[in-house]
């Protein structure tokens, strides 16, 4: 529940460990999200950017292990256009943010292809 270096270090190993199982039982590495009436994809960026935001959180972390849940349950609350000053927003035209009770998901919509990837999962600090 700490925020040390040490326990962000093990919440960021945790949520790789969990990643690595989901993807291990979720071989397609998508969700259908009854909301958007279409899929979520999880990929690389997805990890990636979620262990390094919700790894700072103990909140935040326990969201992630809900994943499967809060990516087929959100519910989109609003459309942001992509940071392109931000290298890891630059492939999407808008993000999506959602709400499932109190955990935020990030969604962006790639430019080309249109999927839908899972961006990030937090739980905003108060």
């Amino acid at each position: 529940m700490g925020h040390s270096k040490e326990d962000i270090k093990i919440r960021e190993k945790a949520i790789k460990n969990f990643y690595a199982k989901w993807i291990a039982e979720n071989p397609e590495k998508k969700v259908w999200n009854i909301n958007l009436n279409s899929y979520i994809l999880v990929k690389y960026l997805s990890i990636n950017e979620t262990y390094n935001k919700a790894a700072r959180s103990y909140e935040s972390t326990k969201a992630v292990f809900l994943l499967t849940e809060i990516l087929a349950k959100a519910q989109l609350v609003e459309e942001l256009p992509a940071k392109f000053n931000n290298k890891n927003q630059r492939s999407f035209s808008k993000m999506l943010i959602m709400r499932y009770g109190n955990v935020k998901l990030t969604v962006g919509c790639q430019k080309t292809t249109n999927e839908k990837v899972q961006y990030s999962v937090t739980v905003p600090q108060k």
